[in-house]
């Protein structure tokens, strides 16, 4: 008799997304382009219109540059209003 035959499970790669979730509309829109000659990547919205670009260096990834634009857009400093009741001495 034979032995019976083991069953083999294929177990997929994952892989980095093409598409990322827009941190400013909330789509999956997010495109980012990296240009290794010029060390520069581009991060842009096709759906809103956010666009930024960012200097790389040569380990950087889509991921990296994706954490850079969300950094930058949560993270930015906000401008403080300043009313005219403070500046009333």
């Amino acid at each position: 008799m034979g032995r019976k035959r083991k069953r083999v499970v294929h177990i997929p790669k994952k892989r980095l997304p093409k598409f990322f979730s827009c941190p400013k509309c909330g789509k999956e829109t997010v495109v980012v382009k990296i240009s290794r000659e010029s060390a520069r990547a581009i991060a842009g919205c096709s759906s809103c219109g956010l666009n930024e670009e960012f200097s790389v260096k040569p380990a950087q990834t889509a991921v990296d540059v994706y954490c850079m634009l969300t950094d930058k857009v949560f993270f930015s400093p906000k401008k403080k209003e300043v009313s005219n009741a403070q500046h009333k001495n």
